[in-house]
């Protein structure tokens, strides 16, 4: 690697790291929130170094600490589990008003106003270790995937993107809940007008129709083979496109995250992985 190379991963790093503190403290700004006189790191500082864990560092808190440390982003940094608790501590609404600042961004940039909805696993551990597992117990977390004919141990995220597979919504869910049920649950908090795709395993016409009434928005699953409601070669030929289009997005969100999640409690996991949605989202407006 070339001494340019070196100089713009640096730059690179920098405004990453940079746009994660701002966004986080113009936020805190906007929720007037308050902290006391004496703490050495604020919590814009304590976010900023949970996201560039995710970001940069494959969420490994630690080695992020020790580079924002080093670096001088933040002289100020506390112990590696001072800064744990701290960042366990942060309240779970400030991580919803984070993300549905990114999804109005990415809802206001998605002209076309077509949307994608899928989940993906997320496993706490091996299958071999499910007995061993101290996290999750019970068959409820045991989820199926089909396109690999295996199952999984943990959490599905089920989430809305944009056609650029940008996120705007999601929901984490025991692994064996069936799609059906966690369709339903979610907002669909969507644009009027806009359409949004999903998969063979959600036709749920009542649902589809109680959903266009109220809020105009056209869910298009791909039909079944003994559907009750057919539709033409050329619309299913355009919703198979758009499903390819939506499941590549899935493919490059699951990317961004880890072989293997390290945590110790449930919240710490699911910590992580909101961490994980985030720092995509950051990445997507970058």
């Amino acid at each position: 690697m070339n001494t340019t190379t070196i100089r713009e991963d640096a730059i690179e790093m920098r405004d990453v790291i940079t746009m994660i503190f701002v966004l986080c403290d113009e936020l805190l700004t906007a929720m007037n929130h308050r902290e006391g006189p004496q703490v050495m790191m604020t919590d814009a500082e304590v976010i900023t170094a949970g996201l560039t864990a995710a970001y940069l560092y494959g969420g490994h808190l630690e080695n992020a600490r020790k580079f924002l440390k080093e670096y001088g982003y933040i002289p100020g940094m506390l112990s590696e589990s001072r800064l744990n608790r701290r960042l366990h501590a942060i309240p779970e609404f400030f991580w919803g008003a984070l993300f549905q600042s990114l999804a109005s961004t990415f809802k206001l940039s998605n002209l076309e106003q077509m949307y994608g909805v899928d989940s993906f696993p997320v496993p706490v551990c091996d299958n071999i270790r499910i007995d061993r597992c101290r996290l999750y117990g019970g068959e409820a977390y045991r989820g199926y995937i089909a396109s690999k004919r295996r199952y999984f141990y943990g959490l599905r995220v089920y989430m809305i993107v944009t056609a650029s597979g940008e996120p705007v919504e999601f929901i984490l869910r025991p692994g064996a809940e069936s799609d059906v049920s966690v369709y339903k649950a979610l907002h669909f908090d969507l644009p009027a007008g806009a359409t949004c795709f999903s998969d063979k395993m959600d036709n749920d016409y009542t649902h589809e129709d109680l959903l266009r009434e109220a809020t105009r928005i056209d869910r298009q699953p791909s039909c079944k083979r003994h559907s009750k409601r057919q539709i033409s070669y050329h619309d299913e030929r355009y919703k198979q496109v758009m499903r390819k289009h939506v499941e590549s997005s899935f493919s490059n969100i699951t990317r961004f995250f880890p072989k293997n999640i390290h945590a110790v409690t449930p919240k710490g996991f699911e910590l992580n992985v909101v961490l994980f949605i985030l720092a995509f989202g950051i990445q997507s407006v970058l």
